[in-house]
């Protein structure tokens, strides 16, 4: 079983992120806009991989990121964003891809981090 969590202020952008991924295999999904509601998010049900925004409607993606991580532990992060220079990558290794969304390079890297776990 595959949770993600999708940290996205954009509810178009959150739905497709979800069928994307449905397709590549999650089998499960939580949503938040705000880095708040990320991180209560997380801690209701442990996320497999999160891919996550930087700008969100309050705080920041990499501020709930971090702050899940240094909750639950190492989780493989996808961040998809327009501002990649406002991002830097935590343990563990995750990647960074910038809007307009690449509809292949999310699945190339979606596939890869569920094979590897990183």
């Amino acid at each position: 079983m595959c949770h993600v969590l999708i940290i996205e202020d954009e509810p178009l952008i959150a739905m497709d992120l979800e069928m994307l991924l449905r397709c590549e295999g999650a089998t499960s999904f939580s949503f938040a806009d705000s880095e708040e509601r990320a991180v209560e998010s997380a801690m209701g049900h442990t996320p497999t991989i999160i891919t996550s925004d930087v700008t969100l409607l309050e705080g920041t993606g990499p501020g709930a990121v971090g702050s899940i991580i240094a909750k639950l532990g190492p989780i493989p992060v996808l961040f998809i964003t327009a501002t990649p220079e406002a991002c830097t990558l935590s343990a563990p290794p995750g990647r960074i891809l910038s809007k307009p969304m690449n509809r292949v390079a999310i699945r190339r890297a979606f596939r890869e981090m569920v094979a590897t776990g990183a």
